[in-house]
């Protein structure tokens, strides 16, 4: 059987009610468009999900990554779903569409994307996870922790086939460079990077052993794309697992912790990341706090056997209610950092027009 691509391509395309979810309706739009999709054999199989107010297309098919004909579906899925949201009059309908023409690929165009080649395993499970709320920066932590802390990860001790570690390439989103690290040889040298979640992001962790593809996530952040603030980024991520790979409870243990992140409201304050299941992902109060689920999948030659809400479990409870005790910490703030973004991750919010305004009356003091 030829290589299996898995494709996870998000974008806002209108909100219900605010920004705290999505429409049926949209959903069911895009469920029928991809089965078309799939009838015609462009995809081999499709899952519609959503995030807040996040529709998120998660397909599998043979044309490899940053393939044209898939890119050109989901652009067309959410254009199609954006027109409905319009007539609707849903919040922010197609906030995540930059552009009017299609140019044979999402990337820099609003959507977020995360996508990975592989050769099916005997078993091959894996999780995506979808985050509302935050930036991309927001994988950062859970990625360390899943491929490369032995607190979290008990298989980089005691599983000779992990034991060797993992490379992680980290993305500098200003400057559109890469470097890539092995780990964990250089821990110390990448965390001085990826503790600046927002600058520096986690975009791709292969096993060292034999390159074998781990973890992708979406680095697409919409305030560079669009040279103001339109909506944070909301990205999606790909975990695989298992034979070699971080077992299903080492990945989720990732986010056993709701550490602080980047987004909440009005993409401009820090918020713990709060795992929830599918009902649960409405962010509500004060838009927030961030959230991420966890979609579970079983691909067997190409087609998704799933998904499973893998938040669903009480195992996660004390993590939400931690994460509630940090919400009403952060919101007693109020405008103050550290519950509000520092001054240089709010150059594309209002922050400059204030700025400019106030220039002259800023004097020189002797």
């Amino acid at each position: 059987m030829p290589k299996i691509t898995l494709s996870v391509i998000k974008a806002d395309v209108g909100g219900w009610v605010g920004h705290s979810s999505s429409h049926p309706d949209i959903l069911e739009l895009a469920k029928n468009d991809l089965a078309k999709a799939k009838s015609s054999g462009l995809l081999i199989d499709f899952c519609v999900l959503r995030c807040g107010d996040d529709l998120e297309l998660i397909m599998t098919h043979t044309r490899g990554e940053n393939s044209p004909d898939i890119h050109g579906l989901a652009w067309d899925t959410f254009k199609d779903a954006t027109d409905l949201a319009k007539k609707m009059k849903l919040y922010g309908a197609g906030q995540d569409i930059l552009s009017d023409t299609f140019s044979g690929n999402v990337k820099g165009m609003g959507p977020g994307v995360a996508e990975m080649e592989f050769e099916e395993r005997k078993s091959e499970p894996v999780i995506v996870f979808m985050a509302d709320k935050t930036s991309p920066g927001a994988w950062n932590l859970a990625l360390y922790k899943i491929f490369a802390d032995p607190f979290n990860t008990a298989g980089l001790v005691i599983d000779p086939s992990m034991h060797d570690g993992f490379k992680f390439e980290v993305l500098d989103v200003k400057k559109q460079e890469a470097i890539i690290f092995t780990i964990p040889e250089e821990i110390y040298d990448m965390l001085v990077f990826t503790g600046a979640r927002e600058r520096y992001l986690t975009r791709r962790v292969w096993r060292k052993s034999d390159n074998e593809i781990a973890a992708v996530s979406s680095t697409q952040k919409l305030a560079l794309i669009a040279g103001k603030y339109v909506g944070k980024d909301d990205p999606v991520l790909i975990v695989r697992m298992q034979s070699g790979f971080p077992a299903v409870g080492e990945v989720l243990e990732g986010f056993a912790f709701p550490y602080l992140v980047a987004g909440w409201m009005r993409g401009s304050h820090n918020g713990p990341l709060m795992p929830v299941s599918f009902k649960d992902a409405n962010p509500t109060r004060f838009d927030g706090p961030p959230r991420v689920i966890a979609a579970g999948f079983q691909i067997t030659n190409g087609h998704l056997i799933g998904p499973r809400d893998m938040f669903d479990d009480p195992s996660f409870d004390y993590t939400r209610k931690v994460a509630e005790e940090i919400t009403d910490y952060m919101r007693r703030h109020g405008p103050f950092e550290p519950h509000r973004l520092p001054l240089e991750d709010m150059e594309y919010t209002t922050l400059p027009g204030v700025s400019k305004k106030l220039k002259e009356r800023f004097k020189k003091v002797k």
